[in-house]
């Protein structure tokens, strides 16, 4: 099977992008799978949650960026089955490099040509943002998946991100499509979650993951110490929920052969705005 590239991306701020990234990578390495995690966020958040500190990190995907012939000089190995192309600093100075750039939006693409094939899936974690970084990993995959808080406004700014996609599906990745949506900070016992899942559903038919993301105070603690939830504390409600996220994913993954939902069938379902009063 050729190695699949997945963009994680919402350009809406704390909805657990990098926590999505980092544990759903490490799930699927635990279930045997070759991984690259790609960090093109200049915070370099999934950087520090693996337990790489920004100043030990001499080359980035900046470089790989800048120069694809570098990649295979800059990848970490993490854990067994599970590999970082890290982020830092340097990676804020690209979007403007980038613009005066040839081929600028392919930039990412031809670099993780040179070392994808050493992976079963290889994950892209963009910045929260729709400028150049982000395009250049929507460019790079195959699909997106999409992180949505089951919060108030879960759906605000989604719209602005399906016609980012699709805009990058008409004029440079005809095959980009949507690899589903993993509902995060969810509470069962909480009528807003409820109802939030319920119209994420709706918008997305057919799309969004059975599994759910609880919020977690041991998801939260994980990354201070630079550990996966499964190091950190691997019995708890977030380690169980990821892991039931990797094989949910696997399972998706081996019945492909069902056709997926155009982007441009998914549009906004009447009322999406959620009632905070119920």
């Amino acid at each position: 099977m050729a190695t699949k590239i997945i963009a994680i991306a919402n350009q809406k701020g704390g909805v657990g992008k990098t926590t999505t990234a980092i544990h759903l990578c490490a799930g699927l390495a635990l279930e045997g799978e070759n991984i690259l995690l790609v960090d093109i966020d200049p915070q370099a958040h999934s950087t520090l949650g693996l337990g790489v500190q920004k100043q030990s990190v001499t080359k980035s995907v900046y470089d790989a960026i800048l120069d694809e012939s570098k990649t295979k000089d800059i990848y970490l190995k993490i854990d067994n089955n599970l590999d970082l192309l890290p982020s830092n600093i340097a990676l804020a100075g690209a979007e403007v490099e980038l613009v005066s750039l040839l081929d600028r939006e392919n930039r990412l693409k031809r670099a993780l040509n040179t070392i994808a094939n050493s992976y079963s899936y290889v994950f892209i974690d963009c910045p929260p943002t729709l400028g150049l970084i982000t395009i250049n990993g929507l460019v790079a995959a195959n699909s997106v998946l999409i992180p949505i808080q089951s919060e108030y406004y879960a759906l605000e700014g989604i719209v602005r991100l399906l016609d980012t996609i699709n805009l990058v599906k008409k004029h440079i990745n005809p095959n980009l499509e949507i690899e589903g949506v993993v509902l995060t900070m969810f509470s069962k016992h909480l009528n807003l979650s409820l109802q939030v899942a319920d119209e994420v559903r709706r918008y997305f038919t057919g799309k969004v993951y059975e599994t759910t993301i609880p919020r977690s105070v041991r998801l939260a603690e994980a990354p201070s110490f630079g550990k996966t939830i499964f190091q950190y504390d691997n019995n708890s409600t977030g380690a169980c929920a990821y892991r039931a996220l990797a094989h949910e994913f696997l399972t998706r993954q081996a019945n492909l052969s069902q056709p997926n939902q155009s982007l441009t069938n998914i549009k906004p379902s009447s009322g999406v705005t959620i009632n905070q009063n119920e």
